[in-house]
């Protein structure tokens, strides 16, 4: 029992208690040592005749850049800062309206500036033979079109018919090869 009772009153922290007043008597030490040579001393006075030299401008130094951070969001941030330089800017919306009321105007004057609409006419005109035997039906169209009040044409059908002469009728009589010839006709051109 006795052994119980000085149990009690002994402090049991005290080991503790002691070792950290220890470390703080050293840390006020080290503090006080510090501060000791940091405190401003007065400037030698300068003879007389001698400029003193100019005060030294002491610069602050750079502020740190903030530490990195690993996280999610961190990550998601750089990400976003590189899509904005891989992506066109986006225009307001005062800008793309103002597009594509230039692109309308651009697409009407080059619409005005196309030749009146050409039309398609029917009628009949024949074909020249050209030099080298075969019907030459722009003229033929050319032809057709200015008929009918336009400049010019290109021809969109042809009809071809073949004429005799009056011997070919003749009961008994065989055909020769000169009697007959083929026409050719325009019957439908695209005028302008």
């Amino acid at each position: 029992m006795p052994d119980r009772i000085g149990q009690v009153f002994k402090p049991r922290g005290f080991k503790l208690l002691v070792t950290q007043g220890a470390i703080a008597c050293l840390a006020v030490s080290m503090l006080l040592a510090t501060l000791g040579s940091g405190w401003p001393q007065a400037a030698p006075q300068p003879s007389p005749g001698v400029q003193p030299p100019a005060p030294q401008q002491i610069e602050p130094p750079p502020p740190a850049a903030a530490p990195e951070n690993p996280g999610l969001i961190n990550e998601i941030g750089k990400l976003w800062e590189k899509s904005k330089s891989m992506l066109p800017p986006l225009k307001s919306p005062g800008e793309t309206i103002d597009d594509l009321n230039t692109r309308a105007r651009d697409a009407g004057e080059s619409l005005s500036n196309m030749a009146r609409p050409s039309s398609m006419v029917t009628g009949r005109a024949a074909c020249l033979v050209a030099a080298n035997g075969a019907p030459d039906c722009k003229a033929g169209a050319d032809k057709l079109c200015q008929s009918k009040g336009f400049k010019e044409g290109k021809s969109l059908d042809t009809d071809a018919a073949e004429k005799c002469s009056p011997k070919v009728f003749i009961p008994g009589r065989k055909r020769e090869p000169g009697d007959c010839r083929t026409e050719n006709f325009v019957t439908r051109a695209l005028c302008q």
